[in-house]
């Protein structure tokens, strides 16, 4: 059996990211943390952690973080229905670490946050990224479980379909009279800038091609802009034209504030969760309200 002291000590730093600070959590010594992430890795032969500035959990090392984090959801689950059996009532809220996408956070997906955190002790931490890459963070083992639009089988998961988001590409009624005049031409949009969340943000790129509006060797002016709210609203002023989810800017839409420039040429991303099968008992309450929420917001129709 694995030495549970150890790997708890292994979380803590690969979690906060150097030993001194893993022992502040643990309330231990450096030195004390340093001994037992030592034990278990001589118990398994191969190293854990690399260390460095922060410190880093091997392939290995993750791996062991993420069992550690589905005992504790399992442990905290055992301890609200049956307490008698669990002596340490004083344990802390286990944290189920999520990679979620912006516009998922930002739309339907709050809505199982709040059933899921209703019902229980557990604590989210949600990273943020892009919906092509959050199956690398549950493959790379740093999340538990990931909204990501990967259909593919991801290696160890269980995935399941959630729904669709379709994308409109829209700008502001001024945006548009300046830049489409003659409508939304593979020239227009050359010289047009448009919005970009991030660097891994390719959506209005793959919607330009999906279409045959791009120019080859042409690519557009952009703003890099990481805030939903803020892409939304910068649209909204005029700054450039982007790809949005229809569920996030509905009353944009309807207020005319924001104007699907290219009618009829939208963009439908399908959605799934992901999650190791080896976490489907921890995470079965979780998985409900997230399918619940999805279903509610983008609907089996779109799917």
């Amino acid at each position: 059996m694995l030495d549970y002291a150890g790997l708890q000590a292994l979380a803590a730093v690969v979690s906060e990211g150097s030993f001194e600070r893993a022992a502040r959590k643990l309330h231990v010594t450096p030195s004390a943390v340093s001994q037992r992430v030592k034990q278990l890795e001589e118990r398994v032969g191969q190293v854990l952690v690399l260390r460095g500035t922060p410190c880093t959990g091997t392939d290995a090392g993750r791996r062991l973080c993420v069992h550690v984090e589905q005992v504790a959801l399992l442990e905290n689950e055992l301890r609200r229905a049956n307490p008698a059996l669990m002596p340490d009532r004083e344990a802390p809220a286990p944290a189920v670490k999520l990679a979620v996408n912006a516009d998922s956070l930002s739309t339907w997906f709050m809505q199982a946050m709040h059933a899921y955190t209703a019902g229980g002790n557990e604590l989210l931490d949600i990273r943020i990224d892009d919906q092509e890459h959050t199956a690398q963070r549950l493959r790379d083992g740093e999340v538990l479980a990931a909204v990501t639009a990967t259909g593919t089988a991801i290696a160890g998961c269980n995935t399941w379909p959630l729904g669709t988001m379709r994308y409109v590409a829209a700008a502001s009624p001024a945006f548009v009279a300046r830049h489409f005049p003659n409508g939304a031409t593979p020239e227009a949009l050359a010289d047009a800038p448009l919005m970009a969340f991030d660097r891994k943000d390719r959506l209005q790129d793959r919607w330009l091609h999906q279409h045959g509006l791009a120019l080859p060797r042409r690519p557009p002016p952009r703003h890099f802009l990481p805030s939903n709210f803020a892409y939304v609203q910068a649209c909204e002023l005029g700054m450039g034209w982007g790809m949005h989810p229809t569920v996030l800017i509905a009353s944009q839409l309807a207020e005319g504030t924001l104007v699907d420039f290219a009618p009829g040429l939208a963009v439908d991303v399908p959605m799934y969760w992901a999650h190791p099968r080896s976490a489907q008992a921890g995470l079965e309450r979780l998985t409900r309200c997230v399918m619940e929420a999805a279903r509610r917001c983008l609907g089996e129709d779109d799917a």
